[in-house]
């Protein structure tokens, strides 16, 4: 495993690091879960990365009672905040009351006294972001957390947040999660040039369009019958994938990753960590092997002109 600086921090994450969105507390049962965080750990992975949303923090707890067996100074441990933890009004969004009471509750159900990285999940336009980012710079003094980070944020809203971060002299933004694979490479024009101005590294989720670049299915009816794709807590993500094209496309990408050597989820993981700017890739495993094989995408490296090759067929 190799380590990737996130940002202009001083942290170090694993290039591969492993994720808890639609698996652990979910469809996958926690024995499963527990034996693939430890693999990753076993492997090198020392970033893990949940939310408080994720199955209503059963995902936290999961991760939790999985880490509780490890050094804490030996992992990074992210969650997030922002989506509705209730029914109420205050029980959701990026106000000063629900970072501060959620901050706590995850907490708890991490079993930790400190989150290492804590990310604003997605933007919230009914409160000002100066709230937001004084409240989380707030924890970060108080110790609850280490490093500030957002999620699902826009060009726009990054210069937004920055902006509020550098007028008021509170502790920087150190990472952004965005989408980010070979299908998907939107953040290449805007937010990856801006973010990289402000020392802002990326941690990307969905590097494997949610198994299609995996090549875990052959058609789209396959997807379709697949468990993810039926989780009421994140099918309609899974189900975004449902195109022919992907389908078609993962199938040739598979072929010609096997010419160099590699499973197309290697290659896949390859592709975003040739972009220096991307810190880490987080996966999603419901066994230990499948984390065998994603760890073995750390340190992969092709020429450009092998990536050209690839990129030709992305462009269809």
């Amino acid at each position: 495993m190799e380590y990737r600086k996130l940002g202009a921090s001083g942290l170090k994450v694993s290039e591969i690091s492993l994720g808890s969105w639609l698996t652990y507390g979910g469809y996958v049962g926690k024995e499963a879960a527990r034996q693939s965080i430890l693999k990753a750990y076993d492997a090198g992975v020392n970033f893990f990365d949940t939310a408080n949303v994720y199955m209503q923090g059963e995902a936290e707890r999961v991760v939790g009672e999985a880490l509780s067996r490890l050094p804490r100074s030996t992992y990074v441990l992210a969650t997030k905040v922002r989506g509705p933890m209730g029914d109420l009004p205050n029980q959701q969004g990026l106000s000063r009351k629900h970072i501060m009471e959620q901050c706590d509750a995850s907490l708890k159900r991490l079993g930790t006294d400190y989150i290492d990285l804590y990310y604003c999940h997605y933007p919230d336009t009914e409160t000002p972001m100066e709230e937001t980012y004084r409240a989380m710079d707030d924890l970060v003094g108080q110790g609850k957390v280490l490093y500030v980070g957002f999620s699902n944020m826009s060009a726009s809203d990054i210069k937004q947040a920055v902006g509020v971060v550098e007028r008021r002299g509170l502790r920087p933004i150190v990472a952004n999660q965005p989408l980010y694979n070979m299908f998907a490479a939107d953040i290449e024009a805007e937010v990856l040039p801006l973010c990289d101005r402000h020392g802002i590294g990326q941690v990307v989720y969905s590097p494997l369009a949610q198994g299609v670049l995996a090549g875990r299915f052959k058609s789209v009816s396959d997807l379709t019958g697949s468990a993810r794709a039926a989780d009421a807590n994140g099918g309609e993500a899974v189900r975004s994938w449902l195109k022919e094209e992907y389908v078609d496309r993962a199938r040739i990408l598979q072929e010609m990753a096997s010419d160099f050597g590699l499973t197309l989820s290697q290659l896949a993981l390859a592709w975003t960590l040739r972009h220096p700017q991307v810190a880490s890739a987080i996966v999603g495993a419901s066994r230990p092997e499948q984390v065998e094989e994603n760890v073995r995408a750390s340190g992969v490296r092709l020429s450009g002109a092998q990536w050209a090759e690839f990129e030709a067929v992305l462009g269809g």
